[in-house]
């Protein structure tokens, strides 16, 4: 494998969007001891994707220049290193890529084992590869800081999900339902009967002034806020709607956020502010996986394209609005 040349994307400098990707040929990555080669099958973009290339984590991530972006792929092991045990050469799967070596827009990606799940035959490609980045975020929020139980189990919460027709909100929503939950989420007009259809108990079009305001409909307070859209909302708007001791989870880190943070902290309030900070398990990935596989969870796909064209993907996801993954297909 190490001889052979296989296609790529890369860009070779900070900054530049969809121009500054590059579609190369380079050596075929070898194996490091724990970890698999595999035939990239499909692979999806996140966010992080473009504050990396805009150098907002430099000098950090990535390790090195050219870079290859994308983490989140799916496809079938070609190639297992030294101590390898849970998969064979043929198997489908799931993968994690590393934020520092990325990897993802390429026709072949190395993935750690620990970073890797199997995928049956029930999830496809494409779906498989909007999982991991969005869907264990949307996990964690929901199961760890939310703390509700995806079997059903547990006390009724109410909660609110914004932002929730984006990649995270469109998990977060269809998780939250799996547990003993009211949900009320925020999107736009055009996406109002999709979030329904996952799930969502009541809308909110965040373009109105009953939107702005994140009011629920039925009147209810919210005993937990999941904020994963992009825009940012004043904490006195969260706090109004929330119950005595409800949290606000905060998908979007900023300046004014973390001063809320602390003083949230040094001042003992009953109502909190939770700043997520993303904790990537396999478990957790394969927790996804098998509620994908049987039909609990759905991957909402915006749109699909070739690997010859990945920077028309990049440009689509940092200049309009997607609803769900858009996918690149080596």
């Amino acid at each position: 494998m190490v001889a052979k040349l296989m296609h790529a994307v890369q860009y070779k400098s900070y900054g530049g969007g969809p121009s500054g990707l590059k579609h190369v040929e380079i050596p075929i990555p070898s194996l490091k001891k724990d970890e698999v080669l595999l035939k990239t099958e499909a692979a999806s973009l996140n966010p992080s994707d473009f504050k990396i290339q805009k150098g907002l984590a430099r000098p950090f991530l990535p390790r090195k220049l050219p870079h290859t972006p994308v983490t989140d792929v799916a496809g079938e092991i070609v190639e297992v290193g030294q101590g390898v045990k849970k998969f064979k050469v043929g198997d489908k799967v799931v993968a994690l890529l590393s934020y520092g070596n990325g990897g993802g827009l390429a026709e072949f990606a190395v993935a750690k084992e620990k970073r890797v799940v199997a995928r049956p035959p029930e999830v496809s490609a494409a779906e498989g590869a909007g999982l991991p980045m969005a869907g264990l975020t949307a996990h964690q929020a929901v199961t760890k800081d939310a703390r509700i139980k995806l079997d059903g189990t547990g006390q009724l919460k109410n909660i609110l999900i914004t932002g929730a027709a984006g990649g995270v909100g469109l998990y977060a929503v269809q998780l939250a339902k799996l547990g003993n939950t009211h949900v009320t989420a925020t999107c736009g007009a055009r996406n109002i009967e999709l979030v329904k259809s996952l799930g969502a108990d009541e809308i909110l079009d965040y373009k109105t002034p009953e939107g702005a305001s994140l009011k629920s409909p039925s009147g209810r307070k919210y005993d937990v806020v999941i904020h994963s859209a992009s825009s940012a909302i004043p904490w006195s708007v969260f706090e109004a709607n929330l119950s005595a001791r409800g949290k606000v989870i905060d998908l979007t880190i900023g300046a004014s956020n973390l001063f809320t943070f602390v003083l949230k902290k040094i001042t003992f309030s009953k109502k909190k502010l939770v700043l997520l900070a993303i904790s990537a398990k396999a478990e957790n990935l394969d927790c996804l996986v098998k509620l994908a596989k049987e039909g609990k969870l759905k991957t909402v796909i915006d749109s699909n394209y070739p690997l010859s064209k990945a920077e028309d993907a990049w440009a689509k996801r940092i200049n309009t609005q997607c609803t769900g993954k858009i996918i690149v297909e080596p």
